[in-house]
Parts: structure tokens; sequence; C-alpha cells
């Protein structure tokens, strides 16, 4: 093994003084598109780019800049090609698929092609409206516990609650039973924590603890397939980076719980008890792409492994020493936490800022529990309009995700919806990108654009939507799949699970800003940018936290 793993290492060197060589010796295209001064000689720019920080940076991007380099870009012309219409020329990059194959297997986040869209094909009819329906009842029946332990919290007066913790664990209990079939949380002040939802909760921020890894050795990995997995497990026990340790031992408790949650669900589906809660009503995720799996054609139909990934559980072929087809962390749980929690979070810090906002949304709620009961259905919620438009804008300007890369998968024209000027003067309208290139795409730029959503495009003022959009807009043909924004992109490779973390965001607020009000702490609330936005105060720590000063809602 000794012999392998200095080859492997000899390979690693080789590789890494090519990429040196070719980044700033040879000529490139792109030398000719502007951009902002290299901060360091190997990384360039960044360290400036995913520092927890870098809002000021991104906006500084695309104001000055607007549509150029590494390629960052915005265009919506530019956009329309990355998305849409050369989608398979512009797709995932290598540093996104490495780390995807390594935490999430072959799921919807690291296949491409006709492999990827085979799986969407399967997951489309999974997210249905139809079956969005028959879950809105789950996700307030869970809520309400939510509701509970607030209310046994503030029933002496305000109390400060750390906000953040308690939506991620209602969203994971909400993704738990409606896409697993199962609980890990009963949403009680007294549970401990399940290994399982602790090492979700934290894989996003060790994760990003190792940043440096992740773009410059797990692409390498895995675009020349180096070693078996025992050896890449090896060497990464090896390492000194005791972040890369903690990412393997997470890794081995995720796939062990999602192996059996989904052999528990394999043999309720044989045995008819899934079928008979189906028929009852209530079908999680799982079991409804189960069934769609068993009645699809021999030549649609999932194996296992990746029924597994899509809801269930992936496999890293480093993190984990199990053959490449074993599973063993959970999409679907992962994609849907994080970012919906971010979301409801976001929003609640918000309102705590705009107070009369606030007020307006709680009328608005109260006013609906009168008109449909304590709880409306699907249709209802999702027509009430000032909680919609509250939802809209902070995803239009506080999205979760605000950047999102894809690599040229040969060379390729990319047109502007308007005309650059290059470094020797000359204005282009299109820009030739070589095949290899990462592009940065900024989806919050693309939603803030002053030229499209005029002069307070950076202000948030839900009441926006409850108007007739700019006529900019609607012209720009933004390729997003929501709202004329990039929040949950578009094209192929769109967002499949937006329908359900709208409605669970949505059900979350329902109830909690009818019972109660939230103000701001003494403390100062931080939002860190890279990967998925998440709010802290201390800067240091690494899970996420918000907390709040909640009280009772006048009545």
């Amino acid at each position: 093994m000794s012999t392998t793993i200095l080859q492997l290492l000899g390979l690693l060197s080789v590789l890494f003084v090519w990429k040196l060589f070719r980044r700033f010796v040879l000529s490139h295209p792109l030398d000719r598109i502007p951009g902002p001064a290299c901060q360091s000689l190997l990384t360039g720019n960044v360290s400036q780019l995913f520092c927890t920080d870098a809002w000021d940076f991104h906006r500084s991007l695309a104001e000055t800049y607007g549509r150029e380099r590494q390629i960052y870009i915005h265009d919506p012309k530019a956009l329309h090609h990355i998305f849409v219409k050369d989608q398979y020329v512009f797709d995932e990059g290598i540093f996104f698929l490495a780390g995807n194959k390594a935490m999430f297997g072959d799921g919807l986040l690291s296949t491409l092609g006709h492999h990827h869209k085979k799986q969407r094909k399967m997951l489309n009819p999974v997210f249905s409206t139809a079956n969005m329906r028959t879950m809105t009842s789950q996700f307030f029946s869970i809520t309400y516990k939510l509701r509970d332990v607030f209310a046994r919290k503030t029933a002496g007066g305000p109390e400060e609650i750390d906000v953040m913790g308690w939506m991620t664990r209602t969203a994971l209990e909400i993704i738990s039973q409606s896409g697993l079939g199962t609980s890990f949380d009963p949403i009680s002040e007294d549970h401990v924590e399940h290994p399982y939802i602790t090492s979700i909760k934290l894989l996003v921020p060790v994760a990003r603890t190792v940043m440096a890894f992740r773009m410059y050795v797990m692409p390498i990995v895995y675009k020349y397939k180096l070693g078996t997995p025992r050896i890449q497990r090896f060497l990464l026990s090896m390492t000194p980076l005791k972040a890369l340790h903690k990412l393997r031992d997470m890794s081995d408790v995720m796939h062990n719980t999602s192996l059996e949650v989904f052999n528990s669900a394999k043999q309720k589906a044989m045995s008819g008890e899934g079928v008979e809660d189906s028929k009852a009503g209530h079908k999680d995720l799982l079991t409804i792409l189960m069934q769609e799996n068993a009645k699809a054609s021999d030549e649609d139909k999932l194996p296992d492994s990746e029924v597994l990934a899509q809801i269930s559980s992936v496999s890293p072929p480093i993190l984990c020493e199990i053959q490449t087809h074993q599973q063993h962390f959970s999409t679907f749980m992962f994609a849907g936490t994080d970012t919906t929690s971010s979301g409801v979070a976001r929003i609640i810090w918000l309102l705590a800022l705009h107070q009369e906002i606030q007020d307006k949304l709680r009328a608005e709620i109260r006013e609906a529990k009168q008109t449909f009961g304590s709880e409306p259905d699907y249709d209802q919620l999702s027509g009430l309009p000032y909680l919609d438009a509250i939802c809209r804008e902070t995803l239009r300007l506080w999205g979760p995700v605000s950047t999102i890369a894809r690599e040229a998968r040969k060379d390729a024209i990319l047109p502007l919806s308007k005309p650059i000027k290059t470094v020797d003067g000359e204005d282009v309208q299109e820009i030739h990108v070589p095949k290899g290139t990462v592009v940065l795409v900024s989806l919050r730029a693309s939603n803030t654009t002053p030229e499209l959503w005029g002069p307070d495009s950076y202000e948030w003022k839900p009441e926006r939507w409850l108007l007739p959009l700019p006529e900019k807009v609607i012209d720009a043909h933004i390729p997003g799949i929501y709202s004329h924004l990039m929040s949950f992109i578009g094209g192929g490779r769109a967002c499949i699970g937006f329908k359900f973390s709208q409605m669970e965001m949505k059900v979350m607020l329902y109830v909690l800003i009818d019972q109660f009000k939230f103000s701001l702490p003494k403390q100062e609330i931080f939002w860190t940018m890279p990967g998925i936005a998440s709010p802290c105060i201390d800067r240091a720590k690494l899970r996420p936290e918000m907390p709040m000063l909640v009280s009772r809602a006048p009545n």
C-alpha cells in the first residue's frame, strides 16, 4: 500500500504544479476581461469570495464589473444560456461534483447528463402539488409542538430563545416525517439530540473549515479516480486536519442511520404496511418514490442505491470505506433543512427589525384563521398575499444561497444583453469561454440589479410584490423557476423541492407569528455568506445561532 500512496502523492504534486503553470504562465482568453486586483498569487480572490462576511465584496463585483471574471456573472441573457439553452455545456463543476460525490453519492447533486435527467424524471411526481397538499396538515402538527415549546418558555414573560436552533430542529423533523416516514425529534426541551441530526447540522459548518482541501484536492481525486475507497480513507485518516476526521465520523453515523431507515421503509412496503398508510393519506416522499420506482419501466427504474441517494443516503468514496454503490447521507435531508431553516430565520430576523411589517402579517394571519379556521389547507395558505410577499421579498434579497458555480464542458460563446469594455478598451457583447472555465453565477446580483428592480433594489420591501412587477423585470426573461428570481435557479438543475420548502416556511410563520412577537436581542447578529447563509453571534462557533427576544403577541 505504501508504494501506491507514494504514487498518488507524486501524481497530486505533478497535477498541482501543472495547474500553477497553466494559470500563471500560459495566456488565457479571459485575460482581456476586467476584474478586481489579485489578492493572492496562489488563490487569487478565492478568500474574498468565500469569507464569512463576503456580502460587500460580492456587491462590489456586481456593481463594478457586472458580468465578468472567473467568470463572475449575472447578465440575464448569459444566465439563459448557462441554465437553459446551453445547460449541458455549462454544467456542474468538478469542485461541486467531487464534494457532493463524497457526501451525497449518486444523487441529484452529483450526477450529470442522462443519468441526472433519469433521476429527475423519477422524482418529479414525488414533489407534485398534489402530494404537497396531502402533507400540509403534517407540517402543521409538527409546528404546533414548536409553538407549545415557545408558549412554555414565555409563560412568565419575554424570553431570549435561540430561534435558529429551534427552526432547524423543526425543519429536520418535518423532513424526517414527511420525507422519510420516521421521527428523530419530538420537539421538546428535554430531548437528547439524535447523532444523525447532530451530524446533519454540523456538516456545512465543518465542511466550510476545509474549503482549500475541497477546492484543490478533492476535484483531482474525483477527476482522475485516484485510489480505492480504502486507500482514500487511509490517506484522509493520516492528514493532520481534524475537521476531515470529524467529517468522516459524521459520515459513518449518517450512513448507518440512513440504511436503517431505508431498509425499514422497504420492509414496510413489501409487507403492505406502507400501502395502508398511503391509503389513509399519510404519504412520505420515500414511500412515494418507492411506489413510483416500482411501477417504472426497466429503462427508467432506479437501483436501490440511487433511491437511497435521493431521499435517504448517499455514498462517499473518500469519507467512508464502503463500496461506491452503497450510500450514507441524505440528499433531501441536507438540501431541504439548512436552506429552509435559514430562510425562516432570516424572515423572523427581518420582522424583528421591522415591527410594523410583523404586525401587518399577524393581522393577515388572524383574519385568515377567522375565515378558514385554525388550520388552512395548502391552497388557502398559498393564497395569503402578504405572507407570500414577505417570503418572495426575502428570497429575492436574502436567498439562502447567493452564488452557484458552473463549468464549461467545452469551448463556448457566452452572449451578453449589454456590452462590456475589455481591458484594452474594446466593447464586446459576448465572451469566449474556454473549456474548463469556472462560471460563478451571482444569484443575489441577478435578484437585486438596480437596472431591473429600481433604485430601491437593495431594500427589503414586501409591498413591491403586491403591485405589478417592473416591466424591465418581465422583459429580462430571467430563467429562474420562481417569480423572475434566481433563488431556486432554473433549467434542468432547478431546485426540485422548492414547493416543499415554500410550504414549510409558510406553515412555521403562520403558526408562530400569530402567537408570538419577535424582537432583536442585545447581541449583534451576523450572517455568514459562503454556501448557505447562516446567523451567528460568535464567528468562532461552528453551529449557527440566532437568539431572539420572544414574547406573547398582543391580542
